[in-house]
């Protein structure tokens, strides 16, 4: 069920991405032009911005298809990681272009006068740059909850319709006050605004990578609804792990009395814990093993 469930949330979230393609593209394009035709920095460095979209989405739409892949003898849990890989990539890029935009901001300020920037061009196209933001965001919105690699699209979106705003508030003031250094100051500003969604979506792509326990699972609430559970001493050896975004998998030790092997009660307290876990926290998957105490004792002290 959890399969079907998951295949499904991926067929959708390859047609979202497709059409959130062809939506950016279009931006982009316009956004290309208007920075051509205006000379705006800020605009230019949208278009960039836009452009790490638009990589950004092909990137997880390819990571959703190959994430969709079936689970094999080899690879045993899928290609469903995939989405995080596409994650981190995304993650990296955005960092390059706030970067980047930086840098070429502050040399602006420091030599404005070498660059000139038409004020009409620059408005029209943030308009219609931010416009393109909205529909895609609108597209990308259901798939942003349940995975990482859409959640990573969906920001790189989110900070390009936040930078399409600094593009249009900049022109706004280049046009009522002369002042071109505002263009500078939007482009530094976008890139500010990069940088928190950019060093979020990296930390949670490092976090699954690296194997740690998911966010909101508290290992040592989890091994005090363990040692709740009738029959059992305590447990170690726990461990919680995410493939994916939402898909948490766990594994535990569990000490029990010997009277769980002797009166034939291991079916009763293998239903009691997986009961318990999906009680009180999300896993998709769990094992657990079973030692009586006498055995338990005999084991390697480096538990955990």
């Amino acid at each position: 069920m959890a399969h079907d469930h998951s295949h499904g949330h991926m067929a959708a979230d390859g047609r979202r991405l497709r059409l959130a393609i062809v939506v950016i593209a279009v931006g982009l394009v316009a956004q290309l032009l208007g920075a051509v035709l205006s000379g705006s920095l800020a605009l230019l460095a949208d278009s960039g911005h836009m452009f790490s979209d638009l990589a950004g989405l092909v990137i997880a739409l390819v990571a959703t298809i190959v994430a969709a892949r079936p689970a094999s003898g080899r690879q045993t849990y899928g290609y469903r990681r995939a989405e995080v890989f596409a994650a981190l990539v995304n993650g990296l890029v955005l960092v390059a272009v706030s970067v980047s935009v930086a840098v070429a901001a502050v040399g602006r300020l420091l030599d404005p006068g070498q660059h000139e920037v038409l004020g009409v061009p620059m408005l029209v196209v943030g308009l219609v740059g931010g416009a393109t933001n909205v529909v895609a965001l609108l597209v990308l919105r259901g798939g942003a909850t349940h995975s990482i690699n859409m959640r990573g699209a969906y920001l790189e979106v989110l900070g390009d319709l936040l930078g399409s705003a600094a593009v249009v508030v900049a022109s706004v003031v280049v046009l009522t006050t002369g002042f071109v250094q505002a263009d500078s100051v939007g482009s530094i500003i976008i890139a500010a605004m990069i940088v928190p969604r950019a060093w979020s979506l990296l930390r949670e792509a490092l976090r699954v990578l690296f194997g740690s326990a998911p966010g909101d699972i508290d290992l040592d609430d989890v091994r005090s609804h363990i040692a709740g559970t009738p029959g059992v001493v305590s447990a170690h050896d726990v461990h919680a792990w995410q493939i994916t975004s939402g898909a948490t998998v766990f594994s535990a030790h569990v000490v029990v009395e010997r009277e769980v092997f002797c009166d034939m009660k291991v079916d009763e307290t293998l239903d009691a814990l997986d009961k318990c876990l999906a009680a009180h926290f999300e896993v998709e998957h769990a094992t657990f093993q079973l030692e009586p105490v006498d055995h338990a004792e005999h084991e390697r002290s480096t538990h955990v």
